[in-house]
């Protein structure tokens, strides 16, 4: 009998990753497409090839066996010689191709933080004041609903502990939710070295999980713009929070698409249990701008690292050698693929979430 864990990972895989994955190689087809470049393939899943499902506008639709996402095929991909491929095509119109995976990821995952703050947010409500704190000087009641700060929506608890933490010894004004009926408050959080971080944090409370808030349609695209941002900023954050010890190397640590699907698959769980779409549509935003961010790295053989060779060619006048760039694609590609098969054996060795 198959493990639950590994039921929701695969559950989490086929509801999550696949479509994400779908859907930035739509980003580049559609791109390619409207740029005028020749389309050979687009192909659900990886090569080998299990059917040809049909042809339309000169492009082969293809189901492949490795239920893998998927992958678009432009013609002339590394030969300038093929009229009408990618490789022949302006430099314009390459980095539109090229960039359009990752921005359709980021399109998508604005959508998804969307739709989960019109369906309805769970709520930060605090639930203890500490006599004396900083929050108990400011009027903060046991049952307030955090609502914004800093005139950020709060979404979650982390966006209101960064707020606290990058704050610290100045006033921070909350706006909370109690008995129905919106209140302003200030709060001056803590200074390190006022406070026992081992009894309480700067501002002296302890937070929980309170009803579900729905926000109309014009506040939800303000937190799903907010949302990104703070995902982005996070990414970027991640090489100097590891440094400074803000978070452990194995929360840091990158994952395979193994640790990704469990990943996915607990989000599953989480909305299934909660009846909510929430945690589901949040992780989905997450894996989405994750997704495009890391194809954006200059990186051989991904997206980021053809862009870096078109903005050489416009720095230089001229175009690498077409072998040259090939090549290097190619051992990018092998490294990858490598370092891959590293981080399965890793989360198949010490998976993320533990097999029960």
């Amino acid at each position: 009998m198959l493990n639950s864990n590994l039921l929701w990972a695969i559950g989490g895989f086929l509801i999550i990753l696949t479509p994400i994955v779908l859907i930035h190689e739509s980003g580049h087809f559609w791109a390619a497409k409207l740029s005028k470049i020749k389309v050979d393939e687009f192909g659900f899943g990886l090569p080998p090839r299990a059917v040809k499902l049909f042809e339309r506008g000169g492009t082969v639709y293809s189901l492949n066996w490795i239920p893998v996402g998927g992958f678009v095929r432009p013609a002339g991909e590394d030969d300038p010689g093929v009229a009408g491929g990618l490789a022949s095509a302006s430099k314009k119109a390459r980095l539109f191709v090229l960039s359009a995976g990752s921005g359709m990821n980021f399109i998508t995952a604005i959508l998804f933080f969307w739709l989960a703050l019109v369906l309805g947010a769970p709520a930060v409500q605090v639930s203890e004041v500490n006599a004396g704190s900083p929050a108990d000087v400011a009027g903060l009641q046991a049952g307030d609903v955090v609502l914004e700060v800093e005139g950020r929506m709060v979404m979650n608890s982390n966006t209101l502990i960064t707020a606290v933490a990058d704050g610290t010894g100045n006033p921070l004004e909350l706006v909370i939710l109690r008995d129905g009926e919106r209140q302003t408050l200030q709060v001056t959080p803590r200074r390190a070295g006022e406070y026992d971080p081992a009894v309480e944090g700067p501002l002296g409370v302890s937070l929980g999980q309170g009803p579900r808030i729905h926000y109309n349609p014009v506040e939800a695209i303000t937190g799903s713009m907010q949302f990104m941002w703070e995902y982005i900023s996070l990414y970027a954050r991640l090489p100097s929070m590891l440094i400074s010890g803000q978070i452990s190397a194995r929360e840091a640590r990158p994952v395979s698409i193994i640790g990704i699907s469990q990943i996915a698959g607990e989000a599953a769980e989480s909305s299934a249990a909660g009846r909510t779409l929430y945690p589901v549509l949040t992780m989905a935003a997450f894996i989405s701008v994750a997704l495009g961010l890391t194809n954006l790295l200059p990186i051989p053989a991904l997206d980021g690292g053809r862009i870096l060779f078109v903005l050489i060619e416009a720095v230089r006048g001229r175009r690498i050698e077409p072998e040259r760039e090939g090549m290097v694609h190619v051992i990018g590609m092998l490294v990858l693929l490598a370092l891959m098969f590293v981080l399965i054996i890793q989360d198949i060795i010490n998976p993320i979430i533990p097999i029960q």
